[in-house]
């Protein structure tokens, strides 16, 4: 196993995070290539780890935390780190082989290299994806945490004056329209599984007809973020939907229709 930053000839494992098998994936548009694109000359770092067949089986993506949709400087954040775990799909389970470990230990010595004072990540308090327990078992400390059992940010300082990061508010809420149903997708385009909930709910909200509207914002200009305070997110109406996992076409077209009945 290598951990090697990303080059063209892995652009599509990585716009598909290394779900190449998946058909859910294809609903995630292009969003992702389109994001990349557009970040990687802002400072966006992407290693792959590739087994002894150079066939990605870990991907770690991480960027100034100034573009990021947490607040801090001198730092660099985490979008996400993964470790192929389907046991008969594509390169299989590749995890408890320390190579989510190898990933992160890669990333703290490459951003070290660009004088940057931390590192920092997202957890959640579930075992699932981006788990907080494993980041505190690598040596992050938690420093912020959204609602009850919501996500938390954890960091790893490399200097004495580094300014620990927060979480960024909402600034702004969705607009309303009392005739109609408004469904309102935030996106940056970083992550595919967003993606596929964005790209459901806005071919849900063309098929209920008129009554319902599709807003589309664009986080991944600052300013746009800036304004908002919202990361990737999906409302109805001002009702946040939960979106991980993502939740099925019919789900989706299922709350919208349901808000249809009250108008």
């Amino acid at each position: 196993m290598r951990i090697v930053d990303l080059t063209e000839e892995h652009e599509g494992d990585y716009f598909v995070c290394l779900e190449d098998w998946s058909d859910e994936m294809k609903e995630a548009g292009n969003h992702k290539e389109h994001w990349y694109r557009k970040m990687k000359d802002k400072g966006l770092r992407v290693k792959l780890a590739l087994n002894d067949e150079r066939r990605p089986v870990g991907m770690i993506q991480y960027i100034p935390i100034e573009h990021s949709f947490v607040q801090g400087a001198e730092l660099y954040f985490v979008l996400c780190i993964w470790v192929h775990g389907y046991k008969n799909k594509g390169v299989g389970d590749c995890r408890k082989q320390g190579i989510g470990k190898a990933l992160i230990t890669a990333a703290e010595e490459d951003v070290k290299k660009k004088s940057a004072k931390g590192l920092v990540a997202w957890g959640v308090p579930l075992p699932v994806f981006m788990r907080a327990s494993w980041f505190k078992k690598q040596g992050y400390v938690q420093v912020d945490k959204e609602g009850f059992l919501g996500r938390v940010l954890l960091w790893k300082p490399f200097s004495e004056d580094a300014v620990p990061p927060k979480w960024i508010e909402a600034r702004k809420e969705p607009e309303l329209d009392r005739n109609k149903v408004t469904v309102t997708g935030f996106i940056s385009g970083w992550c595919p599984a967003y993606n596929i909930v964005f790209e459901r709910a806005k071919r849900a909200s063309s098929a209920l007809g008129n009554r319902v509207v599709f807003r589309e914002i664009n986080i991944s200009d600052k300013e746009v973020f800036d304004e908002w305070g919202i990361s990737d997110s999906l409302f109805i109406n001002r009702k946040k939907v939960n979106t991980g996992p993502p939740p099925s076409y019919k789900k989706i077209e299922g709350k919208i229709a349901k808000k249809l009945k009250d108008i």
